[in-house]
């Protein structure tokens, strides 16, 4: 049994029964008739949010929304948005960019209720933690950092798909109606957030899976290329490569990237920087693996729905190297559709114990990230590649080619081969390797304002301005009278 953040995050019955579901009644979780009978019925924050063991317990509830399986959904749902991949059955409208359907429409809108419960949930850690009579500062400073992280990790999410987003902080949280901030507004926030968590995050936390000050840095790196802030982006993503702490797992064949890498009974690895951790239990492991995978494969004893899919005859799949053992994580499988689909193999648990009890971690950030992160900011700051970009591009490369990622290899890109807009194709183009259905695609592709030129020349369908953004789900629209259903809805919906 893997010993890490998913061996705690599930709150123990006795606490969350009599304890933290009083806490946060006013939530609006739903409780049973059993639950009410126990004693005591309501204990409010003043006598909850006082010991570490109590914060550490609130601070697990903002996991939660996430793990479930909500961001294997929304993982998948940015994936079938991508240029080199599709949906299957009623996840097909994503990828023919046309308008979502009830389905989806649905879908989206419980991702959006996912990551403001997580909020919501950040929020009560922010709030109350520093009012604790029996924690200690350290603790105080450690978790409401955390909460920070985690709530500017959600926001991230919500800002980059639905743009301006209500702005719940702990400051207003049970005021309801709240008016759709601007994307600036947002961004404020979060780079606010991820400054207090880099700094009171610790270097180690103490269990497996939760953020520390590096993952801070990253989560900040990532944030300051998206907001094309490249020198503050390539700066924070070196401090986190100077550390040391981290480095690419050296594998030597499709099955090392499967067990030494995305491995179901692994704890850690010296790549791992942010990862949702899973276990083999019931609702506490990885979803993803029956979205993606075929009964054919036999890679995940539960079957699996297929619902995200590639074609060989993509540009993305063509343009591959055979010889990058990453390529060889897409298996070809005749899932009805015809001999070019293939699915991906990256997670392969044939010991999960259901749908959703895979032992598989989802690898959010890993150094990986850092290491492409640098190498485009780097070159973008210097309008050229830099020889410390070219090292970094390389790494992520060799490694996918079964060498050894810090040794000069015959795989090399080589500096002078490269301006800066090839060199920066040349690192989106690994992203896309490297980051196979983690949900990245998508938003790198409107990151970089390539969308509609990838979508034409993978699919040949026309993206639309409004296809970029998610609608505002209706209950955010009929529940805030802050927000005017007509002028507050994203175009298009």
């Amino acid at each position: 049994m893997k010993k890490s953040l998913s061996s705690f995050i599930k709150i123990p019955s006795t606490l969350w029964n009599k304890k933290w579901l009083g806490a946060v009644l006013v939530l609006g979780l739903s409780s049973c008739e059993q639950l009410l009978k126990e004693e005591p019925k309501f204990i409010v924050a003043e006598n909850f949010f006082n010991t570490a063991a109590e914060v550490e317990a609130a601070t697990n509830a903002i996991y939660s929304p996430l793990r479930s399986t909500n961001y294997a959904v929304y993982e998948t749902s940015l994936e079938c948005q991508a240029d080199y991949a599709y949906g299957r059955g009623s996840w097909a409208p994503l990828h023919e960019h046309q308008g979502l359907n009830d389905a989806n429409i649905s879908r989206v809108a419980g991702l959006w209720n996912a990551f403001y419960l997580s909020i919501r949930n950040a929020n009560l850690v922010i709030q109350n933690a520093p009012k604790g009579k029996a924690i200690s500062p350290a603790d105080i400073n450690k978790y409401v950092g955390e909460a920070k992280f985690l709530r500017a990790f959600n926001y991230f999410q919500l800002v980059r798909n639905w743009a301006g987003v209500p702005l719940r902080t702990e400051e207003n949280m049970t005021q309801i109606d709240l008016r759709r901030s601007t994307v600036e507004e947002v961004y404020t926030l979060i780079q606010a957030d991820l400054k207090e968590a880099e700094t009171n995050l610790p270097d180690k936390p103490a269990n497996v899976g939760r953020p520390s000050k590096w993952a801070a840095k990253t989560l900040l790196a990532d944030v300051y290329l998206t907001l094309g802030k490249y020198t503050e982006a390539r700066d924070k993503a070196d401090e986190v490569i100077k550390s040391g702490k981290f480095s690419l797992v050296p594998i030597a064949s499709k099955a090392d990237f499967q067990t030494k890498v995305y491995g179901p009974e692994l704890v850690s690895t010296t790549e791992e920087i942010f990862y949702f951790k899973y276990t083999r239990q019931v609702d506490q492991g990885n979803y993803m693996l029956w979205i993606t995978n075929h009964p054919s494969t036999n890679l995940f004893n539960f079957g699996g729905a297929y619902v995200v899919y590639g074609q060989t005859t993509e540009p993305l799949y063509k343009g591959w190297n055979d010889a990058d053992i990453r390529k060889s994580l897409w298996e070809k499988v005749n899932i009805g559709l015809g001999a070019n689909t293939v699915i991906s193999s990256k997670f392969a648990d044939q010991k999960a114990i259901s749908q959703t009890g895979a032992g598989n971690d989802d690898p959010v950030y890993a150094y990986a990230d850092v290491l492409l992160i640098y190498a485009e900011a780097a070159t973008r700051v210097n309008n050229a590649p830099t020889a410390q970009a070219l090292e970094a591009l390389n790494q992520v490369r060799r490694r996918g080619y079964g060498k050894t990622p810090t040794a000069a290899s015959s795989v090399d890109f080589v500096l002078a081969d490269y301006n800066a807009a090839t060199f920066v194709d040349a690192v989106i183009q690994e992203r896309a390797y490297e980051f196979l259905y983690l949900g990245k695609r998508w938003l790198d592709l409107k990151r970089i304002g390539k969308v509609k030129e990838a979508i034409k020349a993978a699919k040949n369908v026309n993206v639309a301005d409004k296809h970029l953004l998610w609608p505002i789900p209706t209950s955010e629209l009929n529940f805030n009278k802050a927000m005017d259903p007509v002028k507050d809805q994203n175009p298009g919906y």
